[in-house]
């Protein structure tokens, strides 16, 4: 009698295990943490993704070329943005070289030349005058250079980013975070692909359903 009963309750659950098992669970998964509390998004019409990382992290570096397909793919109604995480001072010289090429309109041009230096060449480039070089080699006047890396723009984004990363629950790279609410990271999904995979779900659950 024991067993029937179990058995009973085991038809009628099973349902719904496997239903929580291919679609994200609203208090946190086994692939991603929700973030406490949510954070606004710049556009609530749209769903945002934001990429935590540092040039520094060769996790980073292995995780890119599975971003780079990602977005080839991305929903429409996705908005991607890469932060630059900082937690210390090699991080910060990093996240200032990341916010001076997007302050220059060149960061389409460095980024992978840039994660490529550092993850390959084994260079630091860290202190202005490095960086200035590395600048200049891709067509950046060294004035332009020095007057953005030195301007408000970049300073403001620089304090931002100092309490960014900790303020949604951040503490290792690469991470992800869907649309202020969600919390991907490497060490708990486990590998790239499922940390696409977690998004791509996540993204789906946000996006309003179609009429």
């Amino acid at each position: 009698m024991l067993k029937l009963v179990l058995s009973l309750v085991f038809l009628l659950t099973a349902p719904a295990l496997g239903l929580a098992a291919e679609s994200p669970k609203a208090g946190g998964g086994e692939t991603y943490d929700l973030v406490s509390p949510p954070h606004p998004t710049g556009d609530p019409a749209k769903i945002e993704v934001i990429e935590f990382f540092w040039y520094g992290c060769p996790h980073c570096y292995h995780f890119e070329p599975y971003v780079k397909a990602w977005l080839k793919t991305k929903p429409a109604n996705v908005v991607f943005i890469r932060q630059p995480a900082v937690f210390n001072a090699h991080w910060a010289a990093h996240a200032k070289a990341f916010f001076t090429a997007e302050a220059l309109g060149v960061l389409d041009k460095v980024h992978d030349d840039f994660y490529d230096s550092i993850q390959n060449k084994k260079e630091t480039l860290e202190s202005e005058a490095d960086l200035a070089k590395f600048f200049a080699a891709h067509g950046v006047k060294e004035d332009d250079f020095h007057k953005a890396y030195k301007s408000f723009a970049v300073d403001a984004k620089m304090r931002q980013a100092e309490t960014l990363a900790p303020s949604y629950g951040i503490d290792g790279t690469p991470a992800l975070i869907v649309n202020g609410k969600y919390r991907i990271g490497a060490s708990k999904a486990k590998s790239f692909d499922k940390m696409i995979e977690t998004a791509n779900a996540l993204i789906k659950q946000e996006s309003p359903a179609k009429p």
